[in-house]
Order: C-alpha cells, then sequence, then structure tokens
C-alpha cells in the first residue's frame, strides 16, 4: 500500500469537491430545533410507515444548522430544517408521502454553506464520473438531477430490489488449506463487471482456489483506481455493477467452494467524503473532526488520515464492518495498512513498526467485535508488516497477517542466489505457534510481477538464460511455486501470476489499467504453469503433511529443499535455483523408493539423496505417494 504514495495528487481534486458542494453565498442560515431522536430512527436513512416515511439522520457534533434537500422538496434548502439532539450531535428529520418503490436523490446543506451526501448511504450519483458507466454494467442507473445541486447525492430507496440468497450452508475453507486469488474486478475483464468475472470463475475452481479476495468495491474516487482511495462505505462502487450483482457473485462463489474476501480500507479516506468535508479547513480536517487526525500520524499515509482511537471512529468503522458481514455475507476482511491505525507520532517505518500497545488493543477490539458478529472461521487479515512481537500477540488472538516474500522469491526465480533465501514464509521464524496466521505470497498488487523481473533482469549462463527467454522464465515461476505451496500454511496468488503475467506494473501508471490476457491460457507453456499451480494446489489442499509442524529446510543457496514429516510420511521438495548444474546431498531419513509427484520414482540404498540436477529441476518426493 505504502507504494501508491503518489495517489495522494488526487487529493489535489478535493478542493474542486469543496466548490461543487458549495451552494451560492448569501443564502440564510435556517434555524434548527432541539429534539431527541425517535424509535426506530439510525444512522443515514430508516424507513417506517411501509416505506412511505424516512427517518433521516446525520452525525455532525458542532454544526450550526443542517437541512435535508433532495428530490422529495424539489432541492430547496429551507423546507425541510433538521432538529438536533439534545448532546448536539446528531440531526434528524421525518420526511412523509415517499414512494416505495421510487428512488430518491439528497443531500445535507450544512451550516449553509456546504452540500454533503449521506456517510451511510448505499448508493451515490456522481456528476463527473457516472456518465462513463455504461447501461451494461449498471442498467437503470437513476439520473443526476442536473440543475438542482452540485457535488454527489446519495440515493435512498424503501423498496430496494432484494437478493434471494441460494447457498446458504457453504463452510469457509479451513485457514491453512486456503488458497486465496488477489482480484481486481477492473483488470480481470474487458467488461469489469461482477457478472463477466462469475463467467471465469470455472477457470480458478478448476486451478483449485477456494477464496478470492476483492481489492475494493465500496465506492472510490474516480472509475479507474485500485479502490484504496475512498470516499462512501456502505455503497459498492458502481463502475463495476449493482448491489445485487455484487451479492450475486458472493453467492455464486460459494456455490462452487469460494469464499469471499473484502479488501477494506479504514486507515484513510479521500476529500469526496462527507466526513472529510464537514470537518475541513482548505487542506487538511479541522481539529474538531470526529474522526480524522489534523494531520497523518505514520510516514505511510494516503488521503486523510482516520484517528482510530476516537469513539466516533470506532463506531463507525464497526457500523461497516457489520453492515458488510450481514448484508454481503463476505467471509472475511482483509485490511488495508493495517498498521496504520495508530495514534504514535512516527515518520520513519524504524518507529512506525515498532510494538505499540495502542495499536494492537485497536485492532484486539476490532477483531473482537467481529467475533462478535460471527464467529464461524471468519478470516481477518492484516496488511501489518510491524515489529514481529507486535505481530504475534495479534496472531496469538487468531489474526492473519500479510507475509510478503516478492523480493527473495524473485530473487530466486531470476537465480541471483545471494538474496534468494525465502525461509520468511515460515511461521515459526515469526514466533507464531500456528502456520494458519501466515499468508505467504510472491506476488500482490503492490509487488512487481516476477516474470516481468525474470525477463528483464534474470541471470544466464552457457546455454541456459532466463532473462529474455519466456519458456525459461515460466519454468523458473514453477519451481518457486512448488516451493511456495510446500509452506504450511495459507497462501495467495496475485491474479494470473499463475499464467506468468509479465507487464511491468507501472504500465500505464502503477495503478493504472493493465493489458488483460486472457490469451496466455492459449500458450502452451503458460497453460504448463497454470497446470503446475493445479498440481500444487491439489497437493496442498488434499494432504494434510502440507501442514505439518515438523519441517526443515535449506533455502538459502542454489539448492534449495523442504522436509515435512507427518506420521509415517515424509514429503521433501528440492529443486535447483541456480543457473548452472549443482548436487543434492540431503538425508532424506530413510532408505528405500521414493514417489515423485513431479518425475519419477527413485530408489535409495540409505537415508542420503544424491543428486546433479539441472537449472530448474525440482521433485516432490514422499514417502507415501501424495493425492
Amino acid at each position: 500500500m505504502k507504494k501508491i504514495i503518489y495517489l495522494l495528487l488526487l487529493v489535489t481534486a478535493f478542493h474542486t469537491s469543496c466548490k461543487k458542494s458549495s451552494t451560492e453565498g448569501g443564502t440564510e442560515t435556517p434555524t434548527n430545533p432541539t429534539t431527541d431522536l425517535p424509535a426506530g430512527a439510525k444512522d443515514g436513512v430508516a424507513f417506517i410507515n411501509n416505506g412511505t416515511s424516512a427517518i433521516v439522520t446525520l452525525y455532525a457534533p458542532g454544526k450550526n444548522s443542517v437541512s435535508l434537500i433532495g428530490d422529495f422538496n424539489n432541492w430547496s434548502t429551507t423546507a425541510s430544517i433538521m432538529k438536533k439532539t439534545s448532546d448536539g450531535n446528531t440531526w434528524w428529520i421525518q420526511i412523509d408521502n415517499l414512494n416505495s418503490s421510487t428512488e430518491y436523490a439528497y443531500q445535507f446543506y450544512v451550516d449553509g454553506k456546504l452540500k454533503v451526501a449521506d456517510p451511510y448511504c448505499e448508493k451515490v450519483l456522481d456528476p463527473d464520473n457516472d456518465q462513463y458507466i455504461s447501461a451494461a454494467v449498471y442498467p437503470n442507473l437513476k439520473a443526476y438531477p442536473t440543475g438542482k445541486t452540485t457535488g454527489i447525492v446519495s440515493v435512498m430507496q424503501a423498496n430496494q430490489p432484494i437478493y434471494t440468497w441460494k447457498n446458504n450452508s457453504f463452510v469457509r475453507p479451513e485457514k491453512n488449506n486456503l488458497v486465496i486469488y488477489e482480484l481486481l474486478i477492473r483488470d480481470f475483464t474487458t467488461e469489469h463487471t461482477y457478472a463477466s468475472t462469475l463467467a471465469k470463475l470455472d477457470y480458478l475452481v478448476n486451478m483449485g482456489i477456494n477464496a478470492i479476495e476483492l481489492m475494493p468495491v465500496n465506492e472510490f474516487e474516480g472509475n479507474l483506481s485500485w479502490g484504496y482511495n475512498p470516499s462512501f462505505y456502505f455503497a459498492p462502487d458502481k463502475y463495476y455493477g449493482t448491489k445485487t450483482a455484487l451479492q450475486n457473485f458472493i453467492d455464486e462463489c460459494h456455490g462452487k467452494g469460494i469464499a469471499v474476501i473484502m479488501d477494506m480500507v479504514l486507515n484513510h479516506s479521500f476529500g469526496q467524503s462527507p466526513m472529510v468535508q464537514m470537518y475541513f479547513d482548505g487542506s487538511k480536517p479541522t481539529s474538531n473532526s470526529p474522526w480524522f487526525n489534523v494531520d497523518a500520524k505514520h510516514p505511510f499515509n494516503v488521503g486523510y488520515d482516520f484517528n482510530h482511537e476516537s469513539a466516533a471512529t470506532k463506531k463507525f468503522s464497526k457500523d461497516v464492518i457489520k453492515f458488510w458481514m450481514q448484508q454481503y455475507k463476505i467471509d472475511g476482511f482483509r485490511f488495508d495498512l493495517s498498521k496504520g491505525f495508530t495514534q504514535t507520532q512516527s515518520s520513519g517505518d524504524d518507529v512506525f513498526r515498532k510494538y505499540d500497545a495502542g495499536r494492537v488493543a485497536i485492532w484486539k477490539d476490532y477483531n473482537s467485535y467481529i467475533k462478535s458478529i460471527d464467529p464461524n472461521n471468519f478470516y481477518v487479515i492484516l496488511e501489518h508488516f510491524a515489529e514481529e512481537s507486535e505481530e504475534k500477540v495479534l496472531a496469538d488472538d487468531g489474526m492473519m497477517l500479510w507475509n510478503n516474500l516478492n523480493y527473495n522469491m524473485n530473487e530466486a526465480t531470476m537465480g541471483w542466489l545471494t538474496n534468494s533465501n525465502f525461509q520468511w514464509g515460515f511461521y515459526a521464524n515469526h514466533g507464531f505457534s500456528k502456520s494458519e496466521n501466515l499468508v505467504s505470497y510472491g506476488e500482490s498488487h503492490d509487488e512487481e510481477r516476477l516474470n516481468f523481473k525474470n525477463i528483464t533482469y534474470g541471470n544466464a549462463s552457457g546455454n541456459y538464460s532466463i532473462k529474455g527467454n519466456l519458456t525459461t522464465s515460466l519454468k523458473r515461476e514453477e519451481l518457486a511455486a512448488a516451493f511456495l505451496f510446500a509452506i504450511p500454511g495459507p497462501k495467495m496468488i496475485w491474479q494470473f501470476g499463475e499464467l506468468g503475467y509479465d507487464v511491468n506494473i507501472d504500465f500505464n501508471g502503477r495503478t493504472g489499467e493493465k493489458p488483460i490476457r486472457w490469451e496466455y491460457y492459449s500458450d502452451p507453456n503458460r497453460k504448463a504453469l497454470y497446470n503446475a499451480y493445479t498440481k500444487f494446489i491439489r497437493l496442498k489442499k488434499n494432504n494434510s503433511i502440507f501442514n505439518s509442524t515438523s519441517s526443515t529446510y535449506s533455502l538459502a543457496g542454489g539448492i534449495k529443499y523442504i522436509k515435512l514429516v507427518e506420521g509415517a510420511n515424509t514429503v521433501i521438495v528440492v529443486g535447483n535455483f541456480d543457473v548452472v548444474n549443482q548436487t543434492a546431498n540431503i538425508d532424506f531419513g530413510s532408505s528405500g523408493t521414493w514417489v515423485d509427484a513431479a518425475g519419477t520414482n527413485i530408489s535409495l540404498n540409505s537415508n542420503n539423496y544424491t543428486a546433479s540436477l539441472a537449472p530448474g529441476e525440482y521433485h516432490i518426493f514422499s514417502k507415501v505417494a501424495l493425492r
């Protein structure tokens, strides 16, 4: 996440956003009466009287006046003056004579000068970006109320289309057996929709994927984004499809045995957020903001930094978490930049990553809340990268931690051995007591593609060359994958890594659209890599030895191996990561026949295995045949 700092450039658009949200000067500020919230009210909109009335509320401490404007009062700033609760924090009004089937656009008019959308709304209309969303992606999208108002508006509807869930008995995969596929809807199919992604689901099922991690799908700024510039947290971004289309996507995944994990961004928000806009001095949040720090507390921040020690932020975050868990039946969250949930000031990672008791308390509280809603193996995954002692405490509390092996594993695939040791993939090296708490990966959305570097910078010797040689580069990917899936614990794949995707991450700008290469699947060499992934995933899921607590390994040199022991069986994965022939000399622990899941069986006369391995050659030996 820290690598997308240039997204800060987007913040400059905030000033335009504020201007769009302002009204003409000279408008008088309405006078607002004070009264307590009526029964049934909640943050945002609560429909009553069979949907013909709505109680609309806004949490806005310290504001002097708020009016509700919208289709129901012809956008009048004086017709629907909201009442203030006695504590001065919340504004509300009841709107009557609504048609329960009609979508109504609305905004809040704050202090006679600012128009903002509802932070709790489930749909927004954007005057700048909706025009680029086709009817094929989002049918019958309500027209923006041009000439009536400016800025982003909320939408409410009592009788929304209701999705009927079909797969209600889905059982989430055990954490240790998770094979997660990180996916960006925008760059997975040309149609960039949930429906078009579903059409490719069998491709993932056949590979053995049992979890999809969706990069952020709640409303973010613009249409073409990774999604880490969030603005509305309860509204699915329309560029990918409708609310029911997303629910159907999750339901169909469950029907195929696939869990759905949502990438959630609660470290920060961006300038389109009404929560930012209501307490903003023109350049940054004001000190009386209920949610945001005036200045970011850590060096990796983008946008505006949430204060997770604030009661208002805690409540909002929990509301967001509960909403997606209950309304969309997701199976887990991957929390972006979770290390940023701190009020300890730092200017460098040397301090930022240090054990932070306040941050630990925040995450334990959120994790406990999640368990209170769904105690059934719900996945809480943190992009944390903090000091090992802190990550251990979080792991002991049941949370899962991202584990980035990209650099060392890529050095290995390129054949540069000095920094090719990826033993950080083993949970014991983190001090964890269980492998299920460490989600290891060689690629993510935020890392350079392994095969791009193989082809561009790979090593060579004699006739063996990784650089510039697609066939050899793909075989190096296969070699690394054999080792990655042999390391106990959950694993993650970045989309198209199984086909050796080799487009530079900075092509068209780091977060810009990338070429969608489904033609890769027709390339025999790339399909062979997909088939190898399929085999390794099958072995991992079907054989409990790949979650063994008894492991030894040597991963520093050209010859690397992993040895797993469980009961009467032993598995040894051995491979040559050098660019010249190397001799393996490994104590297998017993003589006799060894079955090779990746080649020809061998017979040892002693415990010792000695063999000359060609560059890129690997074997997966076991005493008992693997399933």
